[in-house]
């Protein structure tokens, strides 16, 4: 777990180096600002190192909103973070700036060579929504410019890089617009919209994209507290299954992830198998703003993600169940 006694603590994402130690990048903002609300608008990238995935020190600030005036100088938000075939590390974040009061989301980039000390790529602006699919700034039909959350990884067959975004189609009723964003790299630094790798089906909003295989079915895991007028929320964790990593994604057959303690979790390489580490949202009304210990998960095609529970020994002749 970690927990900051001057900080809130959201969204992360994860990133394992050479010696085996895992970096945890993670949004933070003051306590101090006393209404949860308001983080958002502080947010900074905080580091924090362990060996265990459980216990936690922290380091200093990976990146921080620029000097103004710049496209990401009121907040930098959630991204991820993958090694390069130059054994660099590349930052993929999420900006807004003050010019647009923090309503039009954008995506960037900073390097490094030892996942400490970072750097923004030129001025760290990497690639915008393209109207050709994407919905822009429509205060009439949604309360910000929908264009974050980037998620990075290799094509399968060594085509290049992929990304997944939080994203809005430009097209359909304002509540239900919500899909998944994607550009494609041939080197991570020059980045071509694409089309996006769903279609809309219920949801505002996709948050926090990630694909993953587990136990050998490529998976989209997102998550939302956006819903379609008259649709009732199963979940706010949410799983689809797909062919491969590179979609398409049927989030229409979505199943819903019972973490209701969760928001935005990612799955994490655990042992032998995957955990969720996600940060601890409310606990008796009030916001705990935490990240939360890992919790292992399987899938199960009839059913989706769910745990995956510890057994003696003996009783199954491995280690879980």
């Amino acid at each position: 777990m970690l927990r900051l006694p001057d900080h809130w603590v959201w969204d992360s994402w994860y990133a394992q180096d050479d010696d085996g130690r895992w970096h945890a990048f993670f949004l933070r903002a003051s306590r101090a600002l006393l209404d949860p609300h308001r983080r958002h608008r502080r947010a900074s990238i905080g580091h924090a190192v362990s060996t265990d995935l459980r216990t936690w020190q922290l380091r200093a600030d990976a990146l921080v909103p620029a000097d103004a005036p710049a496209w990401d100088d009121l907040a930098t938000w959630t991204g991820c973070t993958v090694r390069g075939p130059d054994q660099r590390w590349y930052l993929f974040y999420t900006g807004v700036g003050r010019a647009e009061d923090g309503l039009v989301q954008r995506i960037g980039l900073a390097v490094s060579d030892d996942l400490v000390s970072w750097q923004r790529h030129g001025d760290g602006l990497l690639l915008e929504a393209d109207p050709t699919w994407y919905e822009l700034l429509d205060r009439e039909l949604w309360y910000e410019q929908a264009w974050r959350d980037p998620w990075v990884f290799p094509d399968p067959d060594g085509d290049g890089w992929h990304m997944l975004i939080t994203a809005r189609t430009n097209q359909g009723p304002g509540d239900t617009r919500g899909v998944v964003g994607h550009a494609t790299s041939p080197d991570l630094v020059n980045w071509t919209v694409r089309p996006p790798l769903s279609t809309p089906a219920g949801f505002g909003h996709l948050e926090v994209p990630q694909v993953a295989v587990v136990d050998g079915q490529p998976l989209l895991l997102f998550c939302t507290n956006a819903f379609a007028a008259g649709r009732e929320p199963e979940s706010r964790l949410w799983v689809a299954a797909g062919p491969t990593v590179r979609g398409p994604w049927d989030i229409a057959a979505a199943r819903p992830v019972a973490q209701p303690h969760l928001y935005a979790p990612r799955l994490v390489p655990d042992g032998d198998g995957w955990s969720l580490i996600g940060f601890v949202e409310h606990a008796d009304g009030e916001f705990v703003g935490e990240l939360s210990d890992p919790v292992p998960v399987r899938y199960d095609p009839a059913v989706g993600l769910i745990p995956r529970v510890a057994v003696t020994v003996g009783e199954s002749g491995t280690g879980n169940a």
